[in-house]
């Protein structure tokens, strides 16, 4: 029993290690590696870059699509909890609702975002007078398996 004991407490050691190496090689080595890369020019510069206009657009849109998918995580997470808690009509149309993102593949999302919203939309002409563009990255990456 004593020999079970002693083998576990290394076990655990042992995946204890792994994970930190883990967690060191994936978050604080790139973290380190940008902080390093950010003010290798000076922190003059750093500071240029960081207040310049497209940097502080950048930084904007981004919290506002963190604030936006937080919202959004926190709706689909109370109606994923009501499922598991309540019973009510509807209650399967919420969960196909909740599983069609994980359902539908890539390809086909990226196909019915082209359609709706592609130049050949019917809602196109609205989205061009209000100047709204799609825009689609990586164009030549997604179509190089095609060629």
């Amino acid at each position: 029993m004593y020999e079970e004991t002693k083998r576990s407490k290394v076990v655990k050691y042992i995946l204890i290690g792994i994970a930190l190496l883990f967690v060191f090689v994936m978050l604080v080595l790139p973290l380190v590696t940008v902080i390093c890369e950010a003010f290798k020019s000076g922190a003059e510069v750093f500071w240029q870059a960081v207040s310049d206009d497209y940097t502080v657009k950048a930084i904007v849109l981004t919290v506002e699509a963190t604030v936006f998918a937080v919202l959004f995580n926190t709706v689909f997470g109370i109606a994923a909890w009501s499922i598991t808690k309540f019973r009510f009509k509807g209650k399967k149309l919420l969960t196909t609702l909740i599983d069609l993102p994980v359902t539908v593949s890539p390809i086909i999302a990226g196909l019915i975002f082209v359609l709706t919203f592609g130049r050949q939309s019917p809602i196109y002409p609205l989205l061009s007078e209000l100047g709204i563009k799609l825009s689609l990255p990586f164009r030549e990456l997604s179509l190089q398996p095609c060629l």
